[in-house]
């Protein structure tokens, strides 16, 4: 089984991965925790690049990028941890590309669908976790804290992307599962183990 967990700025995510990680390993499950960007020795470099960097990157050179790191962590994690039988728990996948280059950039989404297809060599994730939080709430939660450089765009910047994460939510209501993360950390963990327990037993019946 292949999870993402998706959202804007000061959703938790990092959060609510680490917590569904820890109760696949009381469960005994195997399972396998990742990120996008950084999620190889390679995406490390790359996001220090995308994130970290005082260097100004053009809007094409960052979606190209974030390819990159993709393509590197689909071959070296991802699908290596798939065929052992892990369930891999990732923050962040094509959707945040779509969302954050696509929208947020206005990037052209045919360009942005056929890399992440190629970055991805087709694979998309079983079930999404969105962490919805309005785009103001979000980063006001980040306050107290030192931002990248995709943090400190500016608001309209980030409700363009959350207007992204409504429309994926629309393309792929199947996969995509809403949350409000503006909720507790307990609750918002309650929902996603509810509905990953029930996608998690139909893989099994299956």
């Amino acid at each position: 089984m292949f999870v993402t967990f998706e959202g804007g700025e000061g959703a938790g995510k990092s959060t609510q991965v680490k917590k569904l990680a820890a109760w696949c390993s009381r469960q005994g499950i195997p399972c396998l925790v990742t990120h996008e960007p950084g999620g190889t020795p390679l995406g490390q470099q790359l996001r220090s690049l995308l994130l970290e960097s005082q260097i100004s990157v053009d809007e094409r050179a960052e979606l190209l990028l974030y390819s990159a790191d993709r393509a590197q962590h689909i071959g070296e994690v991802i699908t290596p941890a798939l065929k052992r039988g892990e369930i891999v728990l990732c923050d962040r996948f094509t959707d945040s590309t779509v969302a954050y280059q696509g929208y947020g950039r206005q990037l052209n989404l045919d360009w942005i669908e056929q890399l992440n297809t190629m970055a991805t060599n087709g694979l998309a994730p079983d079930l999404t976790f969105w962490l919805n939080i309005p785009p103001e709430v979000g980063l006001a939660r980040k306050n107290s804290q030192a931002l990248d450089r995709l943090e400190l765009s500016g608001i309209d910047f980030h409700r363009r992307i959350y207007a992204g994460f409504l429309a994926l939510e629309e393309a792929y209501p199947t996969r995509i599962f809403r949350i409000d993360a503006t909720q507790a950390p307990e609750q918002v963990f309650s929902q996603i183990l509810e509905k990953f327990c029930s996608v998690y037993d139909s893989s099994l019946k299956a």
